[in-house]
């Protein structure tokens, strides 16, 4: 996929995971890049990290800036910097967002409160920063939110993140009306269980996804990152307002991991 060498990317929560496999994919297939994640010295070495592997292509790729993704001020700082650094933006993937187990009973408020400011209120306003800057561009551009499988079927102790998932490909269905007439896609991918850094630290994970999905593995953040770079990418540029689920095959069956 090389046809991203003059597009300019905002990917957030992207130090490590699925964030930093789509950034940094984007980086190798010509894109310049602003790498955001929270903690600044993990964003510093996240974007070192594809700078390196990109130098072929030009000094200054990737740049990292880190903040809050869920403050509004940030935000229009984040875009900024972008237009400062690479004159343009085409490309936001709202990837950033947080996930905190617990039982619908017990829920407390300050939870909810920032599971609701990250995915829903960060991802809201990145957007409308994002679109904002396409708009005055006139070149249109692409927009990705990050949704889950929970937004589609139950999990145990996700009531809170599930709605926030689920309310993320509503807004990208609904923002077709917005956006269409300016040339800007905007969809969501919805993984499902993902190797990552975090999860990988549950020796359970692997063994338990791999038998309840029924390809007989979880995804690699490859298989996330194949799906997002197609839909920011032309060949899907009349893809819009949709929902790609990358999971397996899980929820056709949506068996709870239980050990």
């Amino acid at each position: 996929m090389n046809h991203f060498h003059d597009q300019t990317a905002i990917v957030t929560g992207a130090g490590q995971g699925i964030g930093f496999a789509i950034a940094r994919a984007l980086a190798k297939a010509g894109a310049t890049v602003v790498l955001n994640d929270l903690d600044a010295e993990l964003t510093q070495q996240a974007a070192d990290r594809i700078q390196a592997e990109v130098a072929g292509l030009g000094p200054n790729r990737c740049l990292p800036v880190s903040g809050d993704a869920s403050d509004v001020v940030f935000i229009q700082q984040l875009v900024d910097k972008a237009v400062e650094a690479f004159g343009k933006l085409t490309i936001t993937i709202a990837n950033a967002g947080i996930t905190i187990f617990g039982d619908f009973l017990d829920y407390s408020p300050e939870h909810l409160q920032k599971v609701l400011d990250l995915n829903l209120r960060g991802s809201f306003f990145l957007t409308q920063a994002s679109v904002r800057q396409m708009r005055a561009h006139g070149q249109g551009g692409s927009i990705l939110l990050m949704s889950s499988v929970v937004g589609h079927q139950a999990h145990p102790g996700l009531a809170a993140y599930s709605m926030t998932k689920a309310a993320l490909e509503m807004l990208a269905k609904n923002l077709v009306l917005d956006l269409s007439p300016l040339g800007i896609t905007i969809n969501a991918v919805a993984p499902g269980a993902t190797q990552t850094e975090r999860t990988l630290n549950d020796p359970t994970y692997i063994p338990i996804w791999s038998r309840i999905t029924p390809m007989g593995r979880p995804a690699t953040v490859d298989d996330i990152t194949n799906a997002a770079l197609f839909l920011v990418s032309p060949a899907s540029r009349h893809i819009t307002g949709q929902s790609l689920v990358v999971d397996g095959g899980w929820t056709s069956v949506s068996p709870p991991p239980v050990e």
